[in-house]
């Protein structure tokens, strides 16, 4: 790991990627922006902050997917 990586756990996983924004995060793990809900650090993070919140080593992130049906 050098200096411009760092590890965080997404939905209890262990990933290793370059600090960015977590909108970035998400869209390169391939998750629908418009279809998530998340908590950040055991919080729930609104969606209005994603944008402004960067990802750091330690972060823990819970990424739920909004599924339709009836």
């Amino acid at each position: 790991m050098n200096a411009t990586t760092i590890n965080l756990q997404i939905n209890g996983e262990s990933h290793l990627c370059a600090p960015q924004p977590l909108p970035q995060l998400l869209e390169s793990l391939g998750f629908n922006l418009r279809l998530i809900a998340l908590e950040y650090n055991g919080e729930i993070l609104h969606r209005q902050f994603w944008p402004a919140t960067m990802i750091k080593s330690g972060d823990k992130i819970e990424v739920v997917t909004i599924v339709g049906g009836g």
